[in-house]
Formats: structure tokens, sequence, C-alpha cells
């Protein structure tokens, strides 16, 4: 099916059809490949930025939350696609009553924090934002050296520990139910 009659008089004068039928606003499948064709490569809004909150949809760490710390929007050499470098929790905290011992109440109130690289596909944005700074704790060389990783989840965790203990980021620090 192509365009209608009026549309190919006009194609035989020379004139662009399709920037034509947007002018006049046809509707149909011709409106909608001008629009595109027209605008070009559209460009997303940036609001994925160090300190947001994120839950994790796909993976071994999937439901849970989790700071982004460096973002990449436009992709790296290794990695074409836009992607983040994240710290979560992958052991929230559990509920802690009067009636415990202080031996229990610091085993119940550990964090076990996880540091990944993720793709933005994966992530799910939230309201909240993680207000502590991430970015001396956690460097970008996090993603490809081990012993850095560890170093540095050792010190994430202790960040966790601090801000759960504060009561700042109550949200963070609860489990997700679904």
């Amino acid at each position: 099916m192509g365009p209608p009659k009026k549309m190919r008089k006009r194609e035989r004068e020379g004139e662009d059809v399709k920037h034509r039928a947007l002018r006049e606003g046809v509707r149909g499948r011709w409106s909608v490949w001008t629009d595109t064709h027209r605008l070009g490569c559209v460009r997303m809004v940036r609001f994925i930025k160090p300190g947001k909150v994120v839950v994790l949809l796909q993976g071994k760490h999937a439901g849970k939350k989790a700071v982004v710390v460096k973002n990449f929007d436009d992709g790296t050499g290794t990695r074409a696609y836009g992607h983040a470098l994240v710290a979560g929790v992958s052991k929230a905290p559990k509920s802690v009553t009067r009636g415990m011992g202080k031996k229990l109440l610091e085993k119940r109130s550990r964090v076990k924090p996880f540091i990944k690289v993720v793709n933005y596909v994966h992530v799910m944005p939230t309201r909240y934002v993680f207000d502590a700074e991430l970015k001396e704790t956690v460097p970008v060389e996090c993603a490809t050296n081990t012993t850095t990783r560890e170093e540095s989840s050792r010190a994430l965790k202790k960040i966790f520990q601090e801000r759960f203990q504060e009561g700042k980021n109550r949200w963070f620090f609860s489990r997700l139910r679904f």
C-alpha cells in the first residue's frame, strides 16, 4: 500500500512525499516514519548519575539495591554500551529486638556489600539518592582488578555499616519484598 492519491501527484512534481506528509499532518505509517527520520538519532536524558539508588534486574544480584558510583553513558573501549559501576547490598541486615544480646545484635546488623559493572538495560533507577561519597572508596579499577575490589569492598562494608547504625538511608538497607 502506497501513499494517498494526493501524495502521488505531488511526488511526480518532485516534492519529498514524506516531509510533505509531516507538514500536512497525514496520519498513519508515513507520519511515524517522518517523525523519526526528521529528528534523526534522539538522545536520551542522562538521569543515572553517581549517588542514584538503582535496583538490579538481572544476574546474581537481581532484586538487590545498589548505588551508582560512576556512570559511563557513552560506553568505553571494552564496553561499547552505556554502563555503570555500582556498589550495593548483597545481604541486608535482619530485624532486631530489645531482648537480643549484644553479640546477636552485632551479627544480625551486618551488611554484605558487592561491587559490579552493570549495563543500563539491567538496572531500574529509583527516586532515592545515597548521599555518601563513594568515589574514593570504590575506584574505577575495581571493575578489572580483584585485589582492589576486595580492599574497596572492606571499606565499603564499613561505610554501609556506619550508615545503617546511624539510621540514614533506611530504605536502602531494607529488603525488597516481592
